[in-house]
């Protein structure tokens, strides 16, 4: 049996839908906190009034045989109940986050779905020492692109661009250099785990941030500029507070 790098296993591809009509591909990933599990995801994935997105609901894949990993099954969230909004968005002093949790029941989960999920363990902390340069990854589905056989994501090399103790501009996030495309919206932005924090389990990686959208200059020559190749990633503590009971 193959063996299957359990990072691969936190993220999934997620489809958003306006009733029967595919709307947009983007990545979210599993956050478990105590009994409640999460799916994690950018939250202009499940709303965003500039562009007219307005989904009702999504979809995800779920391997269902850790024995074969070409096995799945789609797996439909709803995003609004009598109306109202079931995920879980946030802000802070500079304004909204672009941050989402959707709670997944339990219960309704595919008893042999096979995945694994960040805890509060796996956080790192804005406070905490993070070198400019220090090599990142982020897991996801640019352009929706994966291998569709077994389901898998794929992995984009990235480096931490800005201060990680600083807020860029104030905002809720840092910067990092990579290349991303449209559909990694959501992706976790991961460190190899220190020697000194090997007590992670099966899943020995850092959760940094959430990868949000790639940053541009809008006076950009568009025939003599290349893009920046800069990206807001959200810190990752604000999974603690939009999963409080």
């Amino acid at each position: 049996m193959p063996v299957i790098e359990p990072l691969l296993l936190s993220t999934v591809r997620i489809c958003t839908y306006a009733g029967s009509r595919q709307l947009t591909n983007a990545s979210g990933f599993f956050f478990a906190r105590d009994e409640r599990l999460f799916l994690v995801t950018s939250r202009h994935v499940l709303v965003d009034t500039p562009s007219r997105h307005f989904p009702d609901r999504l979809e995800i894949e779920l391997h269902t045989d850790r024995h074969n990993m070409a096995c799945s099954c789609d797996f439909t969230m709803p995003l609004y109940r009598d109306g109202k909004s079931l995920w879980r968005q946030g802000g802070d002093a500079a304004g909204s986050v672009d941050v989402a949790l959707l709670e997944i029941e339990r219960s309704a989960l595919p008893k042999t779905a096979a995945y694994h999920a960040f805890t509060p363990e796996h956080l790192q902390s804005p406070s905490d020492l993070i070198e400019a340069g220090t090599g990142l990854l982020v897991v996801g589905f640019p352009l929706g692109f994966h291998d569709s056989l077994h389901h898998m994501p794929v992995v984009r090399h990235a480096i931490v661009a800005s201060s990680f103790g600083l807020r860029f501009q104030g905002q809720g996030y840092f910067l990092t250099d990579a290349r991303t495309h449209r559909g990694t919206s959501g992706a976790p932005v991961v460190m190899r785990a220190p020697e000194e924090n090997q007590n992670l389990g099966d899943l020995p990686w850092m959760l940094l941030g959430v990868h949000s959208a790639r940053l541009d200059m809008g006076s950009r020559d568009l025939v003599q500029d290349e893009a920046l190749g800069l990206n807001c990633t959200w810190y990752a503590d604000i999974l603690m507070t939009l999963s409080e009971s």
